[in-house]
């Protein structure tokens, strides 16, 4: 073997440990930290994470960086890339608690990133019963798409890695422009 295929099959390698770190869990949360790729595939794990990145989006996966602007180590995290297609099944969700996180997804990025935990209670007490809105904050806080701090709402990790707020506005804003368009 050359020096150019040694080099070849070495960061093959480093590729298949960083699918094995990113894509499996193996703590409370999926994907892994900044830190965690750094120790088992060395200081240039950045480019391995991108090749990795680029060889997934081929089978319609992205791997995504979380929590750059905040205090603490980078996680890296495999999600879906783009949409699903409207002929998936719901991935065991129930169509109401889709809609309940949509709710308190938007409420939460109109009141630019952070909303009180009982006004989104509110929001959501005109369509839900009260145990189906507590149980599904719960829910969605333990999933990691929301965090409470002191009364205040924000969104969190997962929320960050698989939703586009930018989009999930734009759609939100054009069924509204549609719908007054209808009357």
């Amino acid at each position: 073997m050359n020096d150019e295929e040694e080099r070849a099959e070495k960061i093959r390698d480093k590729m298949e440990r960083a699918a094995q770190l990113i894509l499996f869990k193996r703590h409370r949360e999926p994907g892994a930290k900044s830190w965690e790729l750094k120790k088992v595939l060395g200081k240039k794990y950045p480019e391995i994470v991108d090749m990795l990145d680029q060889e997934i989006q081929k089978i319609g996966l992205t791997i995504k960086k979380i929590g750059e602007e905040e205090e603490g180590p980078t996680r890296y995290y495999a999600t879906m890339k783009g949409h699903p297609r409207l002929s998936d099944r719901t991935f065991g969700w129930r169509i109401d608690d889709m809609a309940s996180l949509t709710i308190a997804l938007s409420y939460i990025q109109a009141k630019r990133g952070k909303a009180p935990v009982d006004e989104v209670e509110e929001l959501l007490k005109e369509k839900l019963p009260k145990w189906r809105v507590d149980r599904n904050l719960n829910k969605f806080t333990k999933m990691g798409y929301l965090s409470e701090d002191d009364g205040m709402l924000s969104m969190d990790w997962r929320a960050k890695a698989e939703i586009d707020k930018k989009e999930m506005l734009e759609g939100l804003l054009e069924k509204e422009v549609e719908e007054s368009e209808e009357e």
